[in-house]
């Protein structure tokens, strides 16, 4: 292995400071001085735009707070209304009755000794059209409903939920960012889609299963009050009569609506060259199959079985409905939050230097594209970024390759999944909606992204050097 010399790296000027000062700037605030997320993270952010100001060009002081502003402002933009709408399909499913009527449907299929397997099978399955974050707005009321019913595993089902989206996110395409990624090395797709279902189900597996039954048998979480629905309600609901809970059909309409919906766009985007034809009604899915008004038309849905089966009057229904925006509004605001502390890092200069450094190592570029990816992803925070990062770094380098293309996408994809920290919304939109602690999230959450990234790169050197396919 050849290492850089020490003194190819430019302490003085290197983005590693910013990083550093970054990291001990977050822990303080959030750990040791446990002030509220969204505070914390605003003022780590105003620290690393201070410390831009020193070592980042065209980087003045009154950007540090501009900056932080626009960043937070740019995540809200992203996750604002699919969070508020996703408060709105929580509680509505929660004190419906519609969440449970799907976990007893479960139940009866698979057995409750089976229930993380039926959560994992359908987060994994629901994430291929859509982004993580969607997929978790929709199955986090299931896994607490779960929970509800069996009275314990919490953590097993919260692990199976988060593994299932989150390894079909990185592997699958259409899933947008292998799809971006293969389109960015010039890849066949339906060749990275089998490779990816195959590196897809081992991460899960051990990720969600074998994982998810070692932690829940060593942390139990217990369910807290969240999405303005309370541990109560949710036990009371799981006492009912399956005879006076929602039909199936009810029940899983804003799911099979927001699913259906957005995956219209993926495939009227995905098929229009094949068929023409499809063209013309890509204004309308492009439309309904956005995630804002998808979520929308799905909250929709879901509130009203909520009025129907709680003979709720108008007004108490409306007043309902508002708690449960004051806590979507909280929770989007620390997600945001946490998405522009990432943002302050990046516009370090960390991603590019690190990636850059890592140039210089030599081993094999399956094992090189991983350490880009991983790399930025801890430290900028943004698997997406550090998924096209690392892809745009490769493009020029996959004529070296001796395997197929679709490994690349594969590492790529893996190394981007790796350790979700403080400056990764990812982590805060799941402690938030999970209703967890800043340590269980860890214990959980960081864990098993980091198992899907080291068993992801493992599966793709095995598959490749059994099957190179080159």
């Amino acid at each position: 292995m050849a290492f850089i010399p020490l003194q190819a790296v430019d302490f003085a000027h290197s983005p590693l400071i910013t990083f550093v000062i970054g990291l001990i700037a977050v822990v303080a605030l959030l750990v040791w001085l446990d002030l509220p997320a969204f505070i914390g993270l605003i003022i780590a952010g105003f620290t690393v735009g201070v410390v831009n100001t020193v070592f980042v060009a065209d980087f003045g002081a009154s950007d540090a707070g501009s900056q932080v502003a626009t960043a937070f402002g740019e995540n809200m933009a992203g996750i604002g209304i699919p969070i508020l709408m996703a408060a709105v399909i929580g509680k509505s499913m929660l004190e419906s009755g519609a969440a449970q009527r799907i976990v007893r449907s479960f139940q009866n299929v698979l057995g409750e000794s089976n229930s993380d397997i039926s959560l994992l099978g359908s987060s994994s399955f629901l994430a291929v059209p859509v982004f993580f974050d969607s997929v978790f707005y929709l199955m986090a009321p299931l896994a607490r409903s779960m929970r509800a019913r069996v009275g314990r595993d919490y953590t097993l089902f919260i692990v199976v939920v988060g593994a299932g989206a989150a390894t079909t996110h990185v592997f699958v395409p259409p899933t947008p960012g292998p799809l971006a990624v293969a389109a960015e090395l010039e890849t066949d797709l339906g060749m990275t889609i089998a490779i990816g279902i195959a590196t897809a189900i081992p991460a899960a597996i051990v990720a969600g299963l074998v994982y998810g039954r070692w932690i829940n048998a060593r942390l139990d979480i217990p369910l807290r009050d969240t999405m303005s629905t309370t541990t109560e309600e949710l036990e009371t609901v799981a006492d009912k009569p399956t005879s006076s809970l929602p039909g199936m059909l009810e029940s899983s309409a804003p799911i099979v609506l927001a699913v259906v919906l957005i995956a219209s766009l993926t495939v009227v985007e995905g098929f229009q060259e094949v068929v023409p034809a499809l063209g013309v009604i890509e204004p309308v899915a492009a439309f309904l199959g956005g995630k804002n008004v998808a979520l929308t038309i799905a909250a929709l849905a879901a509130a009203y079985t909520f009025m129907r089966h709680n003979n709720l009057s108008q007004s108490e229904w409306t007043d309902e409905l508002t708690e449960a925006l004051k806590s979507g509004g909280n929770i989007a605001a620390i997600t945001a939050a946490g998405g522009a502390f990432g943002a302050l890092l990046a516009a370090s200069g960390i991603g590019d230097y690190l990636a850059g450094a890592l140039q210089g190592i030599g081993i094999g570029l399956l094992v090189t594209a991983w350490l880009i990816a991983a790399i930025v992803r801890i430290a900028q925070g943004s698997a997406t970024a550090a998924m096209l990062t690392a892809a745009g770094i490769m493009a020029p380098l996959t004529g070296q390759l001796e395997v197929h293309v679709a490994y690349l996408v594969m590492v790529i994809g893996a190394g981007a999944n790796i350790f979700s920290w403080y400056n990764d919304s990812g982590f805060w939109l799941v402690k938030e909606i999970g209703g967890l602690t800043q340590g269980e999230t860890l214990r959980t959450w960081t864990v098993l992204t980091t198992i899907i990234s080291v068993s992801g790169l493992l599966t793709s050197l095995l598959l490749s050097t059994l099957f190179p396919l080159a």
